[in-house]
Protein backbone atom coordinates (compact mmCIF):
# COMPACT_ATOMS: atom_id res chain seq x y z
CA UNK A 1 0.00 0.00 0.00
CA UNK A 2 1.19 3.52 -0.78
CA UNK A 3 1.26 6.06 2.02
CA UNK A 4 -0.71 9.16 1.03
CA UNK A 5 -1.12 12.41 2.96
CA UNK A 6 -4.23 14.43 2.25
CA UNK A 7 -3.78 18.13 2.94
CA UNK A 8 -6.80 20.09 4.17
CA UNK A 9 -6.52 23.86 3.88
CA UNK A 10 -8.46 26.29 6.05
CA UNK A 11 -9.12 29.52 4.16
CA UNK A 12 -10.04 31.92 6.93
CA UNK A 13 -11.10 35.46 7.62
CA UNK A 14 -12.03 36.50 11.14
CA UNK A 15 -12.49 32.90 12.29
CA UNK A 16 -10.50 32.25 15.47
CA UNK A 17 -12.18 29.61 17.61
CA UNK A 18 -13.39 26.78 15.38
CA UNK A 19 -10.14 26.43 13.33
CA UNK A 20 -8.17 25.81 16.52
CA UNK A 21 -10.69 23.19 17.63
CA UNK A 22 -10.82 21.61 14.18
CA UNK A 23 -7.04 21.35 13.90
CA UNK A 24 -6.58 19.93 17.39
CA UNK A 25 -9.30 17.31 16.91
CA UNK A 26 -7.94 16.19 13.51
CA UNK A 27 -4.50 15.89 15.09
CA UNK A 28 -5.84 13.91 18.05
CA UNK A 29 -7.74 11.52 15.75
CA UNK A 30 -4.35 10.38 14.38
CA UNK A 31 -6.02 8.91 11.31
CA UNK A 32 -4.20 6.36 9.16
CA UNK A 33 -6.95 4.88 7.00
CA UNK A 34 -6.98 2.08 4.44
CA UNK A 35 -8.71 3.65 1.43
CA UNK A 36 -8.59 1.63 -1.78
CA UNK A 37 -4.96 0.65 -2.37
CA UNK A 38 -3.56 3.41 -0.15
CA UNK A 39 -3.15 4.29 3.47
CA UNK A 40 -4.29 7.84 4.01
CA UNK A 41 -3.13 10.31 6.61
CA UNK A 42 -4.22 13.94 7.02
CA UNK A 43 -2.65 17.25 7.81
CA UNK A 44 -4.19 20.71 8.09
CA UNK A 45 -2.77 24.07 7.09
CA UNK A 46 -3.93 27.67 7.05
CA UNK A 47 -4.25 28.98 3.47
CA UNK A 48 -2.07 32.07 3.10
CA UNK A 49 -2.66 34.98 0.73
CA UNK A 50 0.19 35.13 -1.80
CA UNK A 51 0.82 35.99 -5.44
CA UNK A 52 0.27 32.92 -7.60
CA UNK A 53 0.70 31.75 -11.15
CA UNK A 54 -2.46 30.34 -12.65
CA UNK A 55 -0.39 27.26 -13.58
CA UNK A 56 0.95 26.70 -10.05
CA UNK A 57 -0.29 23.34 -8.74
CA UNK A 58 -2.63 23.54 -5.77
CA UNK A 59 -1.05 22.44 -2.49
CA UNK A 60 -4.32 21.18 -1.02
CA UNK A 61 -6.65 18.25 -1.60
CA UNK A 62 -9.58 20.04 0.05
CA UNK A 63 -10.16 23.59 1.25
CA UNK A 64 -12.71 24.59 3.84
CA UNK A 65 -13.31 28.16 2.73
CA UNK A 66 -14.63 31.07 4.78
CA UNK A 67 -13.54 34.13 2.75
CA UNK A 68 -14.69 33.54 -0.84
CA UNK A 69 -17.89 35.50 -0.26
CA UNK A 70 -16.00 38.74 0.39
CA UNK A 71 -12.27 38.58 -0.40
CA UNK A 72 -11.48 38.49 -4.11
CA UNK A 73 -7.86 37.24 -4.02
CA UNK A 74 -8.72 34.12 -2.05
CA UNK A 75 -11.81 33.58 -4.17
CA UNK A 76 -9.88 33.73 -7.43
CA UNK A 77 -7.16 31.39 -6.11
CA UNK A 78 -9.79 28.84 -5.14
CA UNK A 79 -11.67 29.20 -8.43
CA UNK A 80 -8.40 28.65 -10.30
CA UNK A 81 -7.65 25.55 -8.25
CA UNK A 82 -11.11 24.07 -8.84
CA UNK A 83 -10.72 24.51 -12.60
CA UNK A 84 -7.04 23.62 -12.96
CA UNK A 85 -6.44 21.12 -10.15
CA UNK A 86 -9.82 19.55 -9.35
CA UNK A 87 -9.70 20.97 -5.82
CA UNK A 88 -12.64 20.05 -3.62
CA UNK A 89 -13.84 23.11 -1.73
CA UNK A 90 -16.56 23.82 0.79
CA UNK A 91 -18.42 25.74 -0.74
CA UNK A 92 -18.61 26.06 -4.52
CA UNK A 93 -17.04 29.51 -5.12
CA UNK A 94 -18.79 30.05 -8.45
CA UNK A 95 -22.17 29.50 -6.84
CA UNK A 96 -21.48 31.70 -3.82
CA UNK A 97 -20.38 34.54 -6.08
CA UNK A 98 -23.41 34.24 -8.37
CA UNK A 99 -26.24 33.17 -6.06
CA UNK A 100 -27.36 36.19 -4.12
CA UNK A 101 -30.63 36.13 -2.16
CA UNK A 102 -32.61 37.15 -5.25
CA UNK A 103 -31.62 34.11 -7.30
CA UNK A 104 -32.19 31.73 -4.43
CA UNK A 105 -35.70 33.05 -3.87
CA UNK A 106 -36.52 32.68 -7.56
CA UNK A 107 -35.05 29.17 -7.73
CA UNK A 108 -36.94 27.85 -4.74
CA UNK A 109 -40.17 29.48 -5.98
CA UNK A 110 -39.57 27.50 -9.17
CA UNK A 111 -39.38 24.32 -7.08
CA UNK A 112 -42.65 25.18 -5.35
CA UNK A 113 -41.32 26.23 -1.94
CA UNK A 114 -43.72 28.52 -0.02
CA UNK A 115 -41.58 31.65 -0.37
CA UNK A 116 -43.41 34.80 0.82
CA UNK A 117 -44.50 37.32 -1.85
CA UNK A 118 -41.34 39.19 -2.89
CA UNK A 119 -40.76 42.17 -5.19
CA UNK A 120 -37.58 43.84 -6.39
CA UNK A 121 -37.60 47.63 -6.71
CA UNK A 122 -35.05 49.88 -8.46
CA UNK A 123 -32.60 51.72 -6.21
CA UNK A 124 -33.38 55.16 -4.90
CA UNK A 125 -30.02 56.56 -6.06
CA UNK A 126 -27.28 55.66 -8.55
CA UNK A 127 -23.64 56.15 -9.44
CA UNK A 128 -24.40 58.41 -12.37
CA UNK A 129 -22.78 57.98 -15.78
CA UNK A 130 -23.85 59.32 -19.16
CA UNK A 131 -24.84 55.84 -20.40
CA UNK A 132 -26.89 55.20 -17.28
CA UNK A 133 -28.68 58.52 -17.65
CA UNK A 134 -29.67 57.56 -21.20
CA UNK A 135 -30.84 54.12 -20.09
CA UNK A 136 -32.96 55.43 -17.23
CA UNK A 137 -34.37 58.28 -19.29
CA UNK A 138 -35.50 55.76 -21.91
CA UNK A 139 -36.62 52.79 -19.85
CA UNK A 140 -37.07 53.58 -16.16
CA UNK A 141 -40.73 54.28 -15.43
CA UNK A 142 -42.11 56.15 -12.46
CA UNK A 143 -43.78 53.77 -10.03
CA UNK A 144 -46.05 54.12 -7.05
CA UNK A 145 -44.22 52.62 -4.09
CA UNK A 146 -47.32 52.84 -1.91
CA UNK A 147 -49.35 50.83 -4.42
CA UNK A 148 -46.70 48.09 -4.43
CA UNK A 149 -46.72 48.03 -0.64
CA UNK A 150 -50.50 47.65 -0.64
CA UNK A 151 -50.33 44.80 -3.15
CA UNK A 152 -47.77 42.94 -1.02
CA UNK A 153 -49.51 43.72 2.27
CA UNK A 154 -48.19 44.90 5.63
CA UNK A 155 -46.17 44.15 7.62
CA UNK A 156 -43.36 43.59 5.13
CA UNK A 157 -39.58 43.70 5.09
CA UNK A 158 -37.32 45.84 2.95
CA UNK A 159 -33.92 44.22 2.56
CA UNK A 160 -31.00 44.23 0.11
CA UNK A 161 -31.53 41.76 -2.73
CA UNK A 162 -28.07 40.25 -2.15
CA UNK A 163 -28.42 40.27 1.63
CA UNK A 164 -26.11 39.32 4.47
CA UNK A 165 -25.77 39.79 8.24
CA UNK A 166 -29.10 41.65 8.53
CA UNK A 167 -27.50 44.78 7.05
CA UNK A 168 -30.03 47.22 5.61
CA UNK A 169 -33.07 45.22 6.76
CA UNK A 170 -36.18 47.16 7.85
CA UNK A 171 -39.51 45.90 9.13
CA UNK A 172 -42.22 48.04 7.54
CA UNK A 173 -45.63 48.50 9.18
CA UNK A 174 -47.31 50.99 6.83
CA UNK A 175 -46.91 53.13 3.73
CA UNK A 176 -45.27 56.01 5.57
CA UNK A 177 -42.57 53.75 6.96
CA UNK A 178 -42.10 52.18 3.53
CA UNK A 179 -41.51 55.52 1.85
CA UNK A 180 -39.14 56.63 4.61
CA UNK A 181 -37.11 53.42 4.41
CA UNK A 182 -36.87 53.73 0.63
CA UNK A 183 -35.68 57.34 0.88
CA UNK A 184 -32.86 56.14 3.15
CA UNK A 185 -31.91 53.06 1.10
CA UNK A 186 -29.36 54.89 -1.05
CA UNK A 187 -27.87 52.93 -3.94
CA UNK A 188 -28.87 49.49 -2.69
CA UNK A 189 -31.17 47.38 -4.87
CA UNK A 190 -33.90 46.28 -2.50
CA UNK A 191 -36.45 43.54 -2.10
CA UNK A 192 -39.82 44.03 -0.51
CA UNK A 193 -41.01 40.80 1.07
CA UNK A 194 -44.27 40.12 2.83
CA UNK A 195 -43.73 39.26 6.47
CA UNK A 196 -44.76 35.84 7.72
CA UNK A 197 -46.96 37.22 10.48
CA UNK A 198 -47.86 36.08 13.00
CA UNK A 199 -45.53 33.09 13.21
CA UNK A 200 -45.17 30.72 16.12
CA UNK A 201 -41.68 29.33 15.47
CA UNK A 202 -38.41 30.56 13.92
CA UNK A 203 -35.78 27.91 13.17
CA UNK A 204 -32.36 27.66 11.60
CA UNK A 205 -31.38 24.34 10.10
CA UNK A 206 -27.62 24.01 9.59
CA UNK A 207 -26.41 21.56 6.95
CA UNK A 208 -22.87 20.21 6.61
CA UNK A 209 -22.80 17.59 3.88
CA UNK A 210 -25.74 15.28 4.73
CA UNK A 211 -25.61 16.27 8.44
CA UNK A 212 -28.24 18.66 9.78
CA UNK A 213 -29.04 20.36 13.06
CA UNK A 214 -32.30 22.21 13.70
CA UNK A 215 -32.13 25.03 16.24
CA UNK A 216 -34.88 27.29 17.56
CA UNK A 217 -33.79 30.83 16.73
CA UNK A 218 -34.66 34.13 18.42
CA UNK A 219 -33.76 36.81 15.88
CA UNK A 220 -34.52 39.73 18.20
CA UNK A 221 -32.15 38.54 20.93
CA UNK A 222 -28.50 39.64 21.22
CA UNK A 223 -26.20 37.61 18.95
CA UNK A 224 -24.94 35.42 21.79
CA UNK A 225 -28.52 34.40 22.69
CA UNK A 226 -30.18 33.91 19.29
CA UNK A 227 -29.45 30.19 19.05
CA UNK A 228 -31.52 28.72 21.85
CA UNK A 229 -30.98 25.37 23.51
CA UNK A 230 -34.66 24.47 23.62
CA UNK A 231 -35.58 20.92 22.60
CA UNK A 232 -38.73 19.25 21.35
CA UNK A 233 -40.03 22.28 19.43
CA UNK A 234 -40.63 20.28 16.21
CA UNK A 235 -42.04 16.80 15.76
CA UNK A 236 -40.44 14.06 13.66
CA UNK A 237 -42.31 14.95 10.46
CA UNK A 238 -41.46 18.66 10.80
CA UNK A 239 -37.83 17.79 11.44
CA UNK A 240 -37.70 15.65 8.30
CA UNK A 241 -39.33 18.42 6.27
CA UNK A 242 -36.77 20.98 7.47
CA UNK A 243 -33.91 18.59 6.77
CA UNK A 244 -35.28 17.89 3.29
CA UNK A 245 -35.61 21.62 2.60
CA UNK A 246 -32.07 22.35 3.76
CA UNK A 247 -30.41 19.52 1.82
CA UNK A 248 -32.40 20.37 -1.31
CA UNK A 249 -31.34 24.02 -1.16
CA UNK A 250 -27.71 23.13 -0.46
CA UNK A 251 -27.33 20.63 -3.28
CA UNK A 252 -29.30 22.76 -5.75
CA UNK A 253 -26.70 25.50 -5.36
CA UNK A 254 -23.67 23.25 -4.87
CA UNK A 255 -23.15 24.10 -1.21
CA UNK A 256 -21.75 21.63 1.32
CA UNK A 257 -22.29 24.00 4.21
CA UNK A 258 -25.25 26.36 4.60
CA UNK A 259 -28.08 27.28 6.92
CA UNK A 260 -31.78 27.70 6.18
CA UNK A 261 -34.02 30.04 8.18
CA UNK A 262 -37.73 29.25 8.19
CA UNK A 263 -40.81 30.58 9.98
CA UNK A 264 -43.79 28.41 10.89
CA UNK A 265 -47.26 29.85 10.45
CA UNK A 266 -50.45 27.78 10.66
CA UNK A 267 -48.40 24.59 10.40
CA UNK A 268 -46.49 25.61 7.25
CA UNK A 269 -42.76 26.39 7.26
CA UNK A 270 -41.86 29.36 5.06
CA UNK A 271 -38.16 29.60 4.13
CA UNK A 272 -37.18 33.27 4.39
CA UNK A 273 -33.36 33.33 4.37
CA UNK A 274 -31.42 30.41 2.98
CA UNK A 275 -28.47 31.77 1.00
CA UNK A 276 -26.16 31.56 4.02
CA UNK A 277 -23.25 29.70 2.48
CA UNK A 278 -20.87 31.20 5.03
CA UNK A 279 -23.07 30.75 8.11
CA UNK A 280 -22.32 31.33 11.78
CA UNK A 281 -19.43 29.15 12.93
CA UNK A 282 -18.27 31.02 16.03
CA UNK A 283 -18.61 29.95 19.63
CA UNK A 284 -19.83 33.46 20.43
CA UNK A 285 -23.04 32.80 18.52
CA UNK A 286 -23.38 29.00 18.56
CA UNK A 287 -22.20 28.34 22.16
CA UNK A 288 -23.89 24.99 23.09
CA UNK A 289 -24.14 23.99 19.42
CA UNK A 290 -20.51 24.88 18.62
CA UNK A 291 -18.99 21.42 19.26
CA UNK A 292 -21.59 19.79 17.00
CA UNK A 293 -20.57 22.08 14.15
CA UNK A 294 -16.85 21.44 14.62
CA UNK A 295 -17.46 17.68 14.60
CA UNK A 296 -19.69 17.94 11.52
CA UNK A 297 -16.97 19.85 9.65
CA UNK A 298 -14.37 17.27 10.67
CA UNK A 299 -16.51 14.34 9.51
CA UNK A 300 -17.47 15.80 6.15
CA UNK A 301 -14.06 17.20 5.23
CA UNK A 302 -12.22 14.00 6.22
CA UNK A 303 -14.71 11.90 4.23
CA UNK A 304 -14.46 14.13 1.17
CA UNK A 305 -10.65 14.29 1.27
CA UNK A 306 -10.12 10.59 2.03
CA UNK A 307 -12.43 9.31 -0.69
CA UNK A 308 -11.33 11.80 -3.33
CA UNK A 309 -14.84 13.19 -3.61
CA UNK A 310 -15.17 15.05 -6.90
CA UNK A 311 -16.30 18.64 -7.00
CA UNK A 312 -19.56 19.17 -8.87
CA UNK A 313 -18.43 22.24 -10.80
CA UNK A 314 -21.78 22.92 -12.50
CA UNK A 315 -25.15 23.22 -10.83
CA UNK A 316 -27.16 20.67 -12.89
CA UNK A 317 -30.63 21.88 -11.92
CA UNK A 318 -32.61 19.88 -14.49
CA UNK A 319 -33.42 16.84 -12.27
CA UNK A 320 -35.01 19.11 -9.67
CA UNK A 321 -36.93 21.14 -12.23
CA UNK A 322 -38.26 17.97 -13.87
CA UNK A 323 -39.86 17.07 -10.54
CA UNK A 324 -41.13 20.65 -10.10
CA UNK A 325 -42.90 20.38 -13.45
CA UNK A 326 -44.82 17.21 -12.57
CA UNK A 327 -48.44 18.32 -12.38
CA UNK A 328 -50.60 17.39 -9.46
CA UNK A 329 -47.79 16.26 -7.16
CA UNK A 330 -48.27 17.64 -3.62
CA UNK A 331 -45.39 19.78 -2.40
CA UNK A 332 -44.39 17.37 0.37
CA UNK A 333 -44.00 14.56 -2.18
CA UNK A 334 -42.00 16.82 -4.47
CA UNK A 335 -39.78 17.89 -1.58
CA UNK A 336 -39.11 14.25 -0.67
CA UNK A 337 -38.14 13.62 -4.30
CA UNK A 338 -35.80 16.62 -4.30
CA UNK A 339 -34.26 15.42 -1.04
CA UNK A 340 -33.69 11.96 -2.50
CA UNK A 341 -31.55 13.60 -5.21
CA UNK A 342 -29.81 15.67 -2.55
CA UNK A 343 -28.91 12.70 -0.36
CA UNK A 344 -27.61 10.81 -3.38
CA UNK A 345 -25.46 13.76 -4.43
CA UNK A 346 -24.10 13.97 -0.89
CA UNK A 347 -23.31 10.22 -0.85
CA UNK A 348 -25.20 9.95 2.43
CA UNK A 349 -25.05 6.16 2.71
CA UNK A 350 -21.33 6.00 1.87
CA UNK A 351 -20.67 8.87 4.29
CA UNK A 352 -22.42 7.08 7.14
CA UNK A 353 -20.53 3.85 6.45
CA UNK A 354 -17.22 5.75 6.35
CA UNK A 355 -17.91 7.50 9.66
CA UNK A 356 -18.95 4.25 11.34
CA UNK A 357 -15.80 2.50 10.13
CA UNK A 358 -13.15 5.21 10.42
CA UNK A 359 -14.43 7.95 12.72
CA UNK A 360 -16.12 5.99 15.48
CA UNK A 361 -13.62 7.43 17.98
CA UNK A 362 -14.42 11.04 17.04
CA UNK A 363 -17.02 11.32 19.82
CA UNK A 364 -14.48 10.41 22.48
CA UNK A 365 -11.74 12.60 21.01
CA UNK A 366 -14.06 15.62 20.77
CA UNK A 367 -15.54 15.07 24.23
CA UNK A 368 -12.03 15.00 25.69
CA UNK A 369 -10.77 17.99 23.71
CA UNK A 370 -13.68 20.23 24.64
CA UNK A 371 -12.72 19.84 28.28
CA UNK A 372 -9.10 20.99 27.79
CA UNK A 373 -7.38 24.33 28.46
CA UNK A 374 -6.62 24.57 24.73
CA UNK A 375 -10.33 24.50 23.92
CA UNK A 376 -11.02 27.16 26.53
CA UNK A 377 -8.21 29.27 25.07
CA UNK A 378 -9.93 29.09 21.66
CA UNK A 379 -13.13 30.36 23.27
CA UNK A 380 -11.32 33.20 25.01
CA UNK A 381 -9.57 34.30 21.81
CA UNK A 382 -12.86 34.75 19.99
CA UNK A 383 -14.53 36.46 22.95
CA UNK A 384 -11.59 38.87 23.28
CA UNK A 385 -11.89 39.76 19.59
CA UNK A 386 -15.58 40.71 19.88
CA UNK A 387 -16.30 41.86 23.45
CA UNK A 388 -15.00 44.85 25.43
CA UNK A 389 -12.24 44.02 27.86
CA UNK A 390 -14.38 44.21 30.97
CA UNK A 391 -16.74 41.54 29.55
CA UNK A 392 -14.15 39.03 28.30
CA UNK A 393 -14.01 36.97 31.47
CA UNK A 394 -17.79 36.91 31.93
CA UNK A 395 -18.55 35.77 28.39
CA UNK A 396 -15.65 33.33 28.21
CA UNK A 397 -17.08 31.58 31.27
CA UNK A 398 -20.60 31.75 29.85
CA UNK A 399 -19.65 30.08 26.56
CA UNK A 400 -17.34 27.62 28.28
CA UNK A 401 -20.19 26.57 30.58
CA UNK A 402 -22.41 26.01 27.52
CA UNK A 403 -19.77 23.73 25.99
CA UNK A 404 -19.48 21.77 29.25
CA UNK A 405 -23.24 21.40 29.27
CA UNK A 406 -22.99 19.98 25.73
CA UNK A 407 -20.36 17.52 26.93
CA UNK A 408 -22.76 16.29 29.61
CA UNK A 409 -25.97 16.24 27.57
CA UNK A 410 -24.82 15.26 24.07
CA UNK A 411 -21.10 14.84 23.74
CA UNK A 412 -20.33 12.04 26.19
CA UNK A 413 -19.23 8.92 24.25
CA UNK A 414 -21.63 5.99 24.53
Amino acid sequence: MAQVTKRIGLSLGADLCWPICYEEIVKALALDLPVGKDRVRFETARVSIDPFSLRDPCRYDLILDRVTHWYSTSREYIKKAVLMDDLYVLNNPFSIQAMEKHSTYAAMMRLGFPIPETWMIPPKDYDWTEDLKTTLRSYAHFFDLGEIGSRIGYPLFMKPYDGGAWVGVSRIEDEGALRAAYENSGKRVMHLQKAVHPFDLFVRCIGVGPQTRIIKYEASAPLHARYTTEKGFVDAEEARLLEDMTLTINTFFGWDFNSCEALRKDGTFYPIDFANACPDSQVTSLHFHFPWLVKAKVRWSIFAAATGRRMRKTMDWDPYIAIADERGMPFRERLAAYAKIARKRLDEAAFERFCAKHLAHLDEVAWTFFGTPRAKEAVRLKVAALFPGHEVEEFTERFWAAIQRWREEEGRPS
